[in-house]
């Protein structure tokens, strides 16, 4: 058998566990051990995090308040403290820069570190995450689980394995069985939506997957089926990016089957607010132009946008504007079957230095 002699990569894909709700218990020794989640537990309230006491409730992130109650009733609801969780991913990030310079955070609470050459000129990548694992539990008294390969969308799911205080290491030569065996629904990229769709194609894990060409992919899922037919094969020739800077934070939602009705647009346009709003809040990074976008159902795509001379950060504010574009857009189709929502010219691009500002 030939000797893969390839020069891979080596990025380690750091995940905090639940953040934002294991910040609040840390500084609140009450909520320790007990159901909490960060976000609003009105009637249009949104929860952020929640923490491993109210996940086993099936509580999750995104979700409304009202549902959050009815899943579990003892929930005890806590206010976001950005400030409070930008400080401790400042001081994580720094963790992280005695390791190596190529990091590339996604949001508060995770980042892809790039330690194929490093500072401590270790050579192995999981004893360097197991290094960081420790740094980051002794100084902030937070874990985080880890993820390991030689790309980053393995790296990705790798971390979300063996949650919480995990780490996972898929190596090259593990890497086609593993992806081979994975349930597509647990795909990076691959909604919801998309893996109800491949399931009714009959494809249930990567190996299902491997059995299509790329032609048929394109064919059933646009531009992401080069995608999918790359990644089960392993192959992601993405750099870890040091110098990240998001353009752009939005959410949309395919339909499962085509909306005239408006009061029917309407309720999906208020989930996805709902959505958008919370991941601006967990990134911490909003934006002065908010743009909806409309899929009808002759695939023909439309957008509308607005923009303000201040950031938009109040909810109401985001919704006012959302309904706005939606009168202007639904002129122009008589049904849709994907709805989303944009924001852009966001705070992280107008920083001095080029940088985000947040792990």
């Amino acid at each position: 058998m030939e000797k893969d002699t390839k020069k891979y990569r080596k990025i380690i894909h750091i995940d905090m566990d639940a953040f934002f709700a294991s910040v609040e218990q840390r500084d609140n020794p009450e909520l320790r051990g007990k159901p909490i989640a960060v976000g609003g537990g009105g009637k249009r309230g949104v929860t952020t995090t929640a923490s491993y006491e109210a996940r086993k409730y099936g509580v999750g992130s995104a979700m409304p308040g009202y549902k959050v109650k009815e899943l579990c009733p003892q929930i005890i609801f806590v206010p976001p403290r950005f400030d409070a969780y930008k400080e401790v991913s400042m001081q994580i990030r720094r963790i992280f820069a005695r390791y190596t310079d190529i990091i590339e955070p996604l949001s508060f609470d995770e980042a892809f570190l790039d330690v194929t050459e490093n500072k401590m000129q270790e050579a192995i990548a999981t004893d360097l995450a197991l290094r960081i694992k420790k740094e980051i539990r002794e100084e902030t008294q937070l874990t985080c689980s880890a993820g390991v390969s030689y790309c980053k969308f393995i790296a990705k799911i790798a971390s979300d394995m063996n949650k919480p205080d995990g780490i996972t290491v898929i190596k090259p030569s593990q890497a086609i069985i593993f992806l081979e065996q994975l349930p597509v629904k647990k795909f990076f990229g691959v909604g919801k939506v998309t893996a109800r769709k491949m399931e009714a194609m009959g494809i249930f894990t990567g190996a299902d997957l491997k059995k299509y060409s790329k032609i048929e992919l394109a064919q059933n899922f646009g531009k992401s089926g080069s995608f999918y037919f790359d990644i089960v094969r392993g192959i992601d020739d993405r750099p870890v990016r040091a110098e990240r800077i998001r353009r752009s934070l939005g959410i949309e939602t395919t339909l499962n089957n085509d909306l005239e009705d408006q009061h029917e647009i309407v309720e999906v346009l208020d989930k996805i607010i709902d959505k958008f709003f919370a991941r601006l809040q967990k990134a911490d990074n909003y934006g002065r132009t908010i743009t909806l976008k409309v899929k009808t159902s002759e695939f023909k795509t439309i957008t509308r946008s607005r923009s303000e001379e201040y950031y938009l950060k109040d909810k109401n504010k985001i919704k006012e504007i959302a309904y706005q574009l939606l009168e202007q857009a639904m002129r122009e189709f008589e049904a849709i079957r994907l709805i989303g929502l944009t924001a852009s010219k966001l705070q992280s691009e107008e920083e001095e230095d080029g940088q985000i500002s947040l792990f």
